[in-house]
């Protein structure tokens, strides 16, 4: 799924996020129990690989296109949240964020605050480098 200059066959169509906004079958869920089970709890290491994996897999050979950076930051987004989701993290809600910029040797900073519970909440963020471009995630 590389883009290649001129190359309008591999254009990276923005994926359905209509799913997102439905509930999920929470008939297994009706426990009253409102924390992961132990054996349950995020593993932020496995999502760290599972980003690394993903911002590999497409950002590899690619430079940065103004024109499509839109488009693949939302794919990105979508497909690391797709693969964590195959984990099977019930009790979850999942935020993924993703920024994309060109480099231009210019220095970039950002910020992020949530409220969460200490004891089953967590994060796991990767960045992707190369000479064209810069991506930070954080899950």
């Amino acid at each position: 799924m590389s883009l290649a200059a001129g190359d309008d066959e591999n254009v990276i169509e923005e994926p359905d996020m209509s799913h997102f906004g439905k509930k999920e079958d929470s008939t297994q869920l009706e426990t009253f129990q409102i924390r992961p089970s132990f054996d349950a709890k995020f593993n932020s290491q496995q999502v760290k690989y599972l980003i690394h994996e993903v911002l590999q897999e497409e950002l590899e050979d690619r430079t940065y296109d103004s024109e499509e950076a839109e488009a693949l930051s939302k794919h990105i987004a979508y497909k690391i949240r797709t693969r964590i989701k195959d984990i099977g993290l019930p009790r979850y809600k999942l935020m993924v964020q993703v920024v994309l910029g060109e480099q231009h040797g210019a220095g970039v900073k950002t910020a992020s605050r949530c409220l969460w519970d200490a004891e089953c909440d967590s994060y796991a963020n990767d960045v992707f480098l190369n000479v064209s471009f810069y991506l930070w995630n954080i899950f």
